[in-house]
């Protein structure tokens, strides 16, 4: 029984991925193909929006019922509303569950739908091996909790960037040999990319100054022997999203300058967020 919800689960992410995949296959037509059936604005044009509209709307609702199963089973692998506890493979599978959250509620503003081709299978994945999570040790008292909650929004905040970086440069790598086909019909301008990219990273680096601001607010030692670590590569992080944000209002950074540093900052991130957790309880036990 404890099988079937995340078995479930990962089914509807699949399917969303399946379908999200089959939509953006159909969704950029060939100049060719256009010309035979009359151009952008005939009633051939007019259907196959309306279908990639209700591929995109089936996709987004697959995804929140998964998401929705996710969340009851991070609720209670976490321990809630008892307590606290967010082991490493527990804390894995509630950022992914974050990340997913936060792409729906981008999709509901966005034409961001591509960025779930990599984020709906992590989620799965993590879903799975999240049930091979041991206990953790509880996280006590609200103040702290608060700084757990801004550091996973922060974090999946960043991811979803991370994720848009890569697929700028994947664009500006076809661009570059002229060879934008396929996949690459499916996307928006790389002006509308790269503009999103940085709404996500502002977004991002706003939140992730918030968690360390009420990590060093309410924690009583930031520079405790098991979260030094931790504390340090997430103020390398700050400090390289800082340098980015500030390239790109002074100098106007974007293209490979902008990914290389989104991608350096996040790397860094990832090292403080899970690195300490898997030094703790993998190696050290």
């Amino acid at each position: 029984m404890s099988y079937i919800i995340p078995l479930i689960a990962v089914a509807l992410y699949s399917l969303a991925s399946a379908l999200l995949t089959r939509s953006l296959a159909h969704q950029a037509p060939r100049f060719d193909q256009m010309i035979m059936s009359g151009g952008p604005n005939s009633p051939d044009s007019t259907h196959g929006a309306a279908a990639r509209g209700g591929r995109r709307r089936k996709t987004l609702l697959l995804a929140a019922v998964a998401a929705l199963l996710h969340g009851w089973l991070v609720y209670r692998q976490a321990g809630l509303p008892g307590a606290l506890s967010l082991p490493l493979l527990t804390a894995i599978a509630a950022t992914t569950l974050t990340i997913v959250l936060l792409h729906i509620l981008l999709c509901l503003r966005q034409p961001a739908d591509y960025l779930g081709i990599a984020v709906y299978p992590l989620a799965a994945i993590s879903l799975i091996s999240s049930h091979a999570s041991a206990g953790g040790t509880p996280i006590e008292g609200s103040a702290v909790q608060i700084h757990v909650f801004l550091s996973l929004v922060s974090y999946a905040m960043l991811a979803l960037a991370a994720a848009q970086a890569v697929l700028v440069a994947i664009q500006i790598r076809f661009l570059s040999r002229h060879k934008p086909g396929g996949f690459m019909r499916a996307l928006p301008p790389l002006d509308s990319t790269e503009e999103l990219l940085f709404i996500l990273f502002s977004t991002g680096f706003v939140l992730l100054t918030l968690s360390l601001a009420s990590g060093f607010f309410f924690l009583e030692d930031m520079f405790a022997q098991h979260l030094v670590h931790k504390t340090v590569l997430s103020c390398i992080a700050w400090g390289i999203f800082g340098i980015l944000l500030f390239g790109r209002w002074q100098f106007g950074w974007r293209g490979k300058k902008a990914v290389h540093w989104t991608l350096a900052g996040f790397a860094t991130l990832v090292l403080a967020y899970f690195g300490s957790k898997v030094v703790l309880e993998v190696v050290l036990q």
